[in-house]
């Protein structure tokens, strides 16, 4: 392997692992923390469980992170795989972001709850943190399928 993409594949790794351990060890935390308060309970139920469901393509987006640098370890950069291993990280983002959408009612009731409107602009950045990413990989896909075709045309050249 190339010592620069086991540095990029080191961080990947590095990035997984406090989500990882945020869902085996804070979540359920949080949850047993959530049964003290009925009142609270199932709003906090409903934001856990988007958390735990926008985990999912978060590891699948780092997953395809890991093989877009395998991809690169085995100069297959420019490749249709690296331009859908990016569709993909670019189609998780979008999910995550989307699920917190659907959670932002209930950071409001929240919000409510403990007059602290300071939640819902923790909201947003949970929204806005993907959307980011997805227009980043979106970029990346585009500029990347346009090498491709340049260099596929140049190959046709003699």
């Amino acid at each position: 392997m190339k010592k620069e993409t086991i540095f990029l594949k080191i961080a990947v790794f590095l990035i997984g692992l406090p989500i990882f351990l945020l869902c085996i060890f804070l979540f359920p935390w949080i949850t047993n923390a959530a049964t003290s308060s009925t009142k609270m309970a199932y709003v906090l139920y409903g934001i856990l469980i988007i958390m735990y469901a926008s985990a999912i393509p978060f590891f699948i987006a780092l997953y395809q992170a890991f093989k877009l640098l395998t991809y690169i370890d085995r100069n297959e950069a420019f490749s249709e795989l690296s331009v859908k291993a990016l569709q993909n990280i670019k189609n998780c983002a979008a999910i995550i972001s989307i699920l917190y959408i659907l959670c932002l009612p209930l950071y409001y009731i929240v919000a409510e709850a403990d007059d602290a409107p300071g939640i819902i602009v923790i909201g947003l950045i949970f929204i806005f943190g993907p959307m980011v990413v997805s227009v980043f990989a979106a970029v990346l896909q585009k500029l990347l399928q346009n090498a491709i075709d340049i260099k596929r045309d140049n190959d046709l050249t003699i």
